[in-house]
């Protein structure tokens, strides 16, 4: 009997003043890829107040309990609308209150994961939770920041990523740093697809030094290509020819070539070698011989993996 993965749950904290894009960027992410993948993802809120209002003017609704949490939950601190750049990092304006501060606080020293878009790093840094840690900003709030004891301010980065801390320059940088998560938690291929569905590119960056095949190459809107790259993107599945994988699209051959070359710079064959070879890589890393990981994704041996073309 196959025990089912309980979902992560994700807490967003709503502040004084949030800005929408920040709350429902990542609120969107974690949902569709909840809709995706059964058990994934457990999105929730949580405010010092039943009724928060947005900077845009929007009334938030949430609870002001806060839940019971595992150390692998997620919370989440949105941004805000600050009066400057130049307010004191220990009183800024919106933001949250002290007792969902000591929230956050406790849940971080429990082991748990913490994550912030745009200026919720301000709200990190004041709970005492950046100190000798590397976090990001808005390029409006980066000075602001580095006047926090201890922080190590990334500059010119969308995004960081440590092993429990995730900071955000704002905005659509969330959205990027969102689907670097569901790419960690549970593959790129299930990133990929949520990108497909908010139909924004899905690209790897932040400070990340090396990007996955199928992220790179979902950096493009061509329906035609997403629909052949989510065939490709199994590596355990039977290999296709070109003229099986352009039937399965109800078009032909020449057609799809076509559009997969000017959407990825690869051909189909070039692309499916490219993701397989990746997952064997993977599978040996964690162990596996090179002639076992070659056999799982599909080849002989090592030597038939190698030999492939992935270069068009």
């Amino acid at each position: 009997m196959t025990t089912r993965r309980a979902a992560r749950r994700v807490l967003i904290v709503l502040p004084e003043r949030a800005h929408v894009m920040d709350v429902a960027g990542p609120a969107q992410v974690f949902t569709n890829a909840a809709e995706i993948t059964d058990s994934s993802y457990d999105i929730s809120y949580v405010a010092a107040a039943p009724l928060t209002t947005a900077h845009q003017g929007l009334g938030l609704v949430a609870p002001t309990r806060w839940p019971e949490l595992q150390p692998g939950d997620l919370v989440l601190v949105p941004g805000w609308k600050t009066e400057n750049s130049e307010n004191s990092v220990e009183h800024p304006v919106g933001g949250l209150d002290g007792a969902l501060l000591e929230r956050i606080r406790a849940h971080w020293e429990r082991g748990g994961q913490i994550a912030s878009i745009c200026a919720g790093a301000l709200a990190l840094a004041e709970a005492g939770i950046l100190r000798e840690q590397a976090a990001t900003t808005h390029h409006d709030l980066v000075s602001t920041l580095a006047q926090c004891p201890g922080v190590t301010v990334a500059q010119d980065v969308l995004f960081t990523c440590a092993e429990r801390l995730h900071t955000s320059a704002g905005i659509a940088s969330g959205i990027d740093l969102c689907l670097h998560l569901v790419a960690h938690d549970h593959g790129p291929a299930l990133a990929a697809r949520v990108a497909r569905t908010l139909v924004v590119p899905a690209w790897r960056s932040g400070n990340a030094t090396q990007a996955s095949v199928l992220l790179v190459h979902r950096d493009h809107m061509d329906d035609l290509v997403h629909r052949a790259q989510d065939i490709l993107d199994d590596p355990t599945g039977r290999p296709l020819s070109l003229a099986q994988l352009a039937g399965r699209l109800e078009v032909s051959g020449r057609t799809l070539t076509r559009h997969f070359t000017r959407a990825t710079g690869l051909t189909p064959q070039a692309y499916a070698t490219a993701v397989r070879r990746e997952h064997a890589a993977l599978l040996h890393g964690q162990g596996w011989t090179w002639d076992a990981a070659a056999r799982a994704v599909g080849y002989a041996d090592a030597r038939s993996l190698r030999s492939r073309r992935v270069h068009p």
